[in-house]
């Protein structure tokens, strides 16, 4: 059995039996895949005896859990009020053009992934896109070809 499971097993294990069992077993799952895939709730929803509706409730209902990997690199575009009004729509549009994915997708190589949010806090830099942490505002569709293209290049040096 592969390590991941194994520590996920344990990690059930650990939790059996406890109230409220079922949001730190997925927060840990997380931690170790990444990601709670259906395979990986099927074995949460065994090993702690509810029924994988249950588990995939909790896992779509907080935003904490992805259902699939996540890229290297997390884009997050602001979609706020003061950044929509700036123009963050067509951000959003650009980023989906260039990298070739739909939004909320993550690039074949996984490099990227690309995600829609609300409130960034930094409305006077509207709008405002985040990659990783770092913040890029006062953007236009144009200034995405080339962030990106700083992104691919470091991930071809490492």
């Amino acid at each position: 059995m592969d390590e991941k499971y194994q520590e996920l097993q344990k990690l059930i294990e650990a939790q059996k039996g406890q109230p409220g069992a079922l949001m730190p077993v997925l927060q840990g799952a997380q931690n170790i895949f990444g990601c709670v895939p259906e395979d990986v709730q099927k074995i949460i929803a065994d090993g702690l005896g509810v029924t994988l509706s249950d588990v995939y409730g909790v896992a779509t209902f907080y935003a904490q859990f992805s259902l699939h990997p996540k890229g290297t690199y997390l884009i997050s575009v602001c979609l706020g009020t003061a950044c929509y009004v700036k123009g963050s729509q067509s951000i959003l549009d650009k980023l989906a053009e260039v990298l070739q994915i739909p939004v909320g997708g993550t690039t074949p190589d996984g490099l990227f992934t690309l995600e829609p949010t609300r409130c960034l806090g930094a409305c006077g830099l509207a709008p405002v896109m985040m990659i990783n942490g770092e913040v890029y505002g006062r953007l236009k569709p144009d200034d995405v070809p080339g962030i990106i293209a700083k992104y691919r290049e470091t991930a071809a040096e490492a």
